[in-house]
């Protein structure tokens, strides 16, 4: 989730940027015949006018030619799977596939795609995650630095270990009421807002603390930094930051994986309560920093993806499809199969793959506010 959080990459009916698939001098497609056929097979679920019929469904109106010819060849070749879709085009000539693609790409760009609020207004998952944490504050801080001894800083942490955890509390594998009851009702996507906001938030410096000797601590640290990093600052989205973390939060937590009423295999399991005492003092007053810039990593991703979808891009010869005005949820749902390498495209797959749900879900978000083109 590196660069979750957050905030994904592109497209989406997709396959891969191929060049045009079409003869030179092959005679043009038959419309008519596209628009029978669109009535007998398709219109259910795209319409004539080549609205997606519900969520989740694309919109094909005024799509490009040669990515409705690559995507419809895509199914029939078993390289896409849709069983409508493969049962539909296996059944379909070249000549009926080419015209079926040629009619939804002559339509007119629909009317009406973009939702009220816009791109220009829609909050980024960084704002929904600092809307969403408000009521964490009172114990965590403002910004994720806390001030109450024993309570975990959560500025600055990386966000698959916040997610973990945040599912730790719900599961009951992690006993601690208050944390369920805060917890309760926050979806998936908002406990993945919720961890770019805190993994971009500065970790404030801590003075040493009460118990514990930092400087005795620093060589008994040395087996911790084979996974949380050289003075527990880590590069693992899914290994947690110590440095500036809570001594006290820290002691409590370390002792807990020791004497097994957490799990972890490898976590301390021989040093006495003074070797932790020390370990955690050392790491509290470690500087850390950010894990994250989720204000500014979706608007660089939106930015990746216009490289190839944007409005000023001219794509006409290129299976390259357009974004602008299509269904969120398709979008949202086509990027995740990419991701998840569900739906074949290298390429695509290369790229969605440090994306969060979150951050795929501003990517689509931002594309279907936009004007059909």
């Amino acid at each position: 989730m590196r660069n979750l959080l957050i905030t994904a990459a592109i497209s989406i009916l997709l396959l891969a940027c191929t060049d045009k698939t079409t003869t030179p001098g092959e005679p043009a497609a038959d419309l008519v015949a596209g628009k029978s056929l669109a009535e007998a097979n398709c219109a259910g679920c795209h319409d004539l006018s080549g609205r997606g019929a519900a969520p989740g469904i694309p919109h094909l109106a005024a799509q490009l030619e040669t990515y409705l010819l690559e995507s419809l060849r895509a199914y029939r070749e078993g390289k896409r799977f849709h069983a409508a879709l493969q049962d539909m085009t296996a059944h379909m000539s070249a000549e009926e596939i080419r015209n079926v693609a040629a009619y939804y790409a002559s339509l007119a760009p629909l009317e009406g795609t973009a939702r009220a609020d816009g791109p220009e207004t829609a909050l980024s998952p960084y704002q929904q995650g600092e809307a969403a944490a408000q009521a964490c504050g009172v114990c965590h801080g403002a910004d994720g630095n806390s001030e109450i001894p024993g309570t975990p800083s959560l500025a600055g942490q990386q966000p698959l270990y916040f997610v973990a955890a945040v599912r730790a509390y719900l599961s009951g594998a992690r006993n601690f009421s208050t944390m369920e009851h805060s917890l309760r009702g926050l979806s998936n996507i908002d406990v993945q807002n919720m961890a770019l906001y805190y993994a971009s938030q500065a970790p404030t410096k801590r003075e040493a603390p009460a118990a514990g000797d930092p400087v005795a601590g620093e060589p008994l640290s040395a087996q911790c930094g084979g996974c949380h990093g050289a003075h527990g600052v880590s590069h693992d989205a899914a290994t947690p930051s110590l440095a500036g973390q809570d001594a006290l939060y820290l002691v409590v937590a370390t002792k807990a994986y020791r004497d097994h009423t957490r799990h972890h295999d490898v976590m301390l399991a021989e040093s006495s309560d003074r070797e932790i005492e020390n370990i955690a003092a050392f790491y509290a007053v470690q500087e850390s920093r950010a894990a994250e810039d989720g204000r500014t990593s979706a608007q660089q991703l939106i930015d990746k993806c216009d490289r190839c979808h944007g409005s000023t891009v001219d794509n006409a010869s290129m299976a390259i499809p357009k974004l602008a005005g299509q269904d969120q949820e398709y979008l949202a749902r086509a990027l995740r199969a990419y991701r998840d390498d569900r739906r074949e495209s290298s390429m695509m797959h290369k790229m969605t793959l440090p994306y969060s749900d979150t951050l795929i879900e501003t990517v689509a978000s931002s594309y279907a506010n936009r004007p059909a083109r």
